[in-house]
């Protein structure tokens, strides 16, 4: 069977299990079986497939068709030009998280702490853009810190360090910047998910329960004893969360506090600065 062939009975296959994107899909799975780069792959669609890589597509097939996540089958994905390996232990990131970095890296900074860490990927980006910058990431999953831990050594980013603390309990100092993009999905949202998200990602990193704010509460609660004066809070957030949000920012005594929109333009990240004084 030629990668041609293989395509084009895995594509079907694919778009019959419900996946978006099939063929797209598709190829990156032949080219991560044929360990070759996607763009590659075109100079060998019309060659027979080694017998093992032809084996290893077929079930790297058969695990995207029971719709687990891409990512995860292939132990990576691409978060603002960088590549990251992901694990069931840890969320996919998102191109929406994005409007988080975006936001943070229009900010001065030279210390920034990222509450709920999960592959490290909104802290060794925000590092890798400001080399003169050192951070936290702080999870409270041992799993997910060994993630982010190598995608720090992956990524030559040295000056992250890591440490498992529910929220701020194992956190000591102040810092110019805050992020997190913390679980906010309600649990009456929960059944409503894509199953590649709802089946196959850590619970603990989507929902807290209840109304899904709780994270934020607790981030609100005790935020300015974290931040340096004038510093900034950034929180992802659900489309629906932002005025809720902003109360305990203003609650919690931050200033300036504003909502800013991903490019759908749904409510992604509420922002506040800590006073000066």
């Amino acid at each position: 069977m030629t990668g041609a062939e293989a395509l084009a009975t895995a594509v079907p296959q694919l778009q019959a299990a419900g996946v978006e994107g099939a063929a797209r899909d598709a190829r990156l799975l032949l080219a991560h079986a044929l360990d070759l780069a996607p763009d590659r792959l075109i100079l060998i669609l019309t060659d027979p497939l080694p017998p093992a890589a032809l084996a290893r597509f077929h079930a790297n097939l058969a695990e995207r068709a029971r719709r687990r996540p891409l990512s995860q089958i292939i132990g990576q994905r691409m978060f603002w030009g960088r590549m990251f390996r992901i694990t069931k232990d840890v969320l996919d990131p998102r191109p929406e998280t994005e409007t988080l970095v975006a936001a943070a890296l229009r900010l001065p900074f030279a210390s920034v702490l990222d509450l709920g860490t999960g592959s490290g990927a909104i802290l060794l980006t925000l590092l890798a853009e400001r080399p003169d910058a050192t951070g936290l990431g702080t999870d409270v999953s041992p799993a997910a810190l060994d993630v982010a831990q190598d995608n720090a050594r992956l990524l030559a980013v040295p000056r992250a360090r890591f440490r498992q603390s529910d929220w701020f309990a194992g956190v000591e100092g102040r810092f110019d910047l805050i992020v997190s993009n913390p679980p906010y999905i309600a649990a009456s949202e929960m059944a409503s998910l894509a199953p590649e998200v709802r089946d196959w990602e850590p619970h603990v990193a989507l929902t807290p329960g209840g109304d899904g704010l709780d994270p934020c509460r607790a981030i609100a609660g005790g935020v300015l004893a974290h931040l340096a004066p004038g510093g900034t809070l950034m929180v992802e957030i659900g489309p629906a969360q932002g005025q809720a949000v902003q109360a305990m920012f203003r609650a919690a005594g931050l200033m300036a506090v504003t909502t800013l929109a991903d490019l759908d333009r749904r409510d992604r990240v509420v922002q506040g600065r800590a006073p000066q004084g």
